[in-house]
């Protein structure tokens, strides 16, 4: 099945989608997908043509997978917090026909985007547009953190991604009578899940947040009375930390699902007693969307203590050096750059990079083989922060670690060699000036006389963690120099 015609199958309903801008019924976003993808094929985009697009958690985004979907295209979803540097790895990699980005999309060299109002303009009252991909073609690109500091472009198919929503409506227990929040960007997989696919299929409505505010997203619980939500603890955290919560704001809300770093059981425990709500873990990545989680009716503690159990076809297994393998049909069929997908994807199955146990088919995440930095659930690379780091005059040296901290799970630490001195201040200005996200900007800079390796040569980042625990550095939320 493509993914048009399993949205196209979806019930009907009055406020399908709900945004800062207003709210949308089934119809108007039918609407507008018509219009964009009748511009899109007016603009000479082909099956199998890529349409990149930056935009923020909204209808619009919505509206454009859809509109890729409907001609054939593969929609190219571009992070709307990410800078130049990054987007202009990304495009070289994807080479879209046609980007599609708002107002604030930072200039990249040769591009020139298109925006959501012109499409549908130049689209005007047009007919329906027949979809013409099939099951198998590809569907989606999202980019993901690579170990070498180059964003990793995902490849997922119709069919992988068409799978996804009828399973997770079905571990999930929801119905076209729940309300989904999604602050999470529609260019993560979280997103796309609960933004774009699980309701578009089953008719649910879904309320989207362009910007994470804990005091809108109160309002917005009690207002569409939202009954489930995804995403890192610190949208939780932040929630119940509001001046203005009261537990009443949120009795509609009946489930929580989360990954990521920060799901503590001291997390899980405050978050089903203050919220009151079932609060459970799940496991995915970007290529392997959400293999495990636990069931809406499984046992507590199995849901707090671990980050569940594969469920539909998929299957997990630990290879003997502790890193977990997965494979299912929900897989990406591979990255964009054929010597990533070699390593990565092997005889159908997909190496993570991540260490875990498997206890009866509960599978526990206990660290990563590799350097990713999970900030609010973002996933950040470390070899891209040294690469900005590194290229600054002052420095001869960085390595970048994952600081623990209460409220974003982890953030980004820096160590640097740095004789003339280097500052938080100078690294912040140098990050920006570079068009680095602002999410990936180290948030505490040490300066060292020299970093610390292994007998390999390699920087032994085990060192610096232990530096920073010893120094209290998550509890101290300051940055050295």
């Amino acid at each position: 099945m493509t993914l048009d015609g399993l949205l196209a199958g979806a019930p009907a309903r009055d406020d399908l989608v709900v945004d800062t801008g207003g709210r949308y019924s089934s119809g108007e976003v039918e609407s507008r997908v018509e219009a964009v993808a009748a511009a899109l094929k007016a603009r000479d985009v082909a099956p199998g043509d890529r349409v990149a697009f930056r935009l923020p958690t909204g209808v619009d985004a919505v509206v454009v997978y859809r509109a890729c979907w409907r001609t054939g295209a593969v929609a190219v979803a571009l992070h709307p917090a990410a800078g130049s540097h990054q987007l202009a790895q990304a495009l070289e990699q994807a080479r879209p026909v046609v980007t599609i980005a708002g107002p604030d999309f930072p200039p990249v060299p040769g591009v020139h985007p298109v925006n959501v109002d012109e499409l549908t303009a130049e689209g005007g009252a047009a007919a329906g547009v027949p979809a013409e991909a099939v099951t198998g073609d590809d569907a989606v690109v999202m980019f993901t953190s690579g170990s070498t500091g180059t964003p990793r472009g995902v490849v997922h198919t119709h069919g992988s991604l068409a799978y996804k929503p009828v399973q997770l409506s079905e571990a999930h227990g929801l119905t076209r009578d729940d309300c989904a929040l999604v602050p999470s960007p529609l260019a993560h997989m979280a997103g796309l899940l609960h933004g774009v696919l699980i309701p578009g299929a089953s008719g649910m409505k879904t309320a989207l947040m362009a910007r994470w505010e804990p005091e809108e997203a109160l309002a917005l619980i009690e207002r569409e009375s939202v009954t489930y939500m995804v995403g890192p603890p610190t949208l939780f955290t932040t929630l119940m930390d509001c001046d203005s919560f009261e537990p009443s704001r949120v009795a509609t809300l009946r489930m929580i699902s989360c990954g990521g770093a920060g799901v503590t059981p001291a997390f899980c425990q405050r978050a089903a007693a203050t919220l009151g709500v079932v609060v459970k873990r799940s496991y995915g990545s970007t290529e392997a969307p959400t293999v495990a989680t636990s069931r809406f009716d499984d046992p507590p503690d199995r849901m707090t203590l671990t980050d569940g159990r594969a469920f539909g076809e998929a299957r997990l297994r630990v290879d003997p050096s502790g890193e977990l393998w997965v494979t299912g049909p929900e897989l990406a069929r591979g990255y964009l750059d054929p010597v990533d997908t070699e390593a990565a994807f092997v005889d159908g199955w997909f190496r993570t990079g991540d260490l875990a146990t498997l206890d009866d088919g509960w599978v526990t995440i206990t660290g990563r083989l590799g350097d990713r930095i999970i900030r609010s659930g973002e996933n950040i690379s470390a070899a891209e922060v040294e690469q900005h780091l590194e290229a600054h005059p002052a420095v001869l040296q960085a390595a970048a670690v994952a600081e623990p901290d209460d409220r974003l799970g982890e953030r980004v630490a820096a160590f640097v060699v740095a004789p003339g001195g280097f500052d938080l201040a100078a690294c912040r200005q140098w990050f920006a000036q570079r068009g680095a996200a602002r999410f990936i900007t180290p948030e505490r800079v040490e300066v060292l006389e020299e970093l610390p390796v292994l007998a390999s040569g390699k920087v032994d980042r085990m060192k610096l963690a232990a530096r920073l625990r010893a120094a209290g550095a998550g509890r101290s939320g300051g940055a050295g120099s």
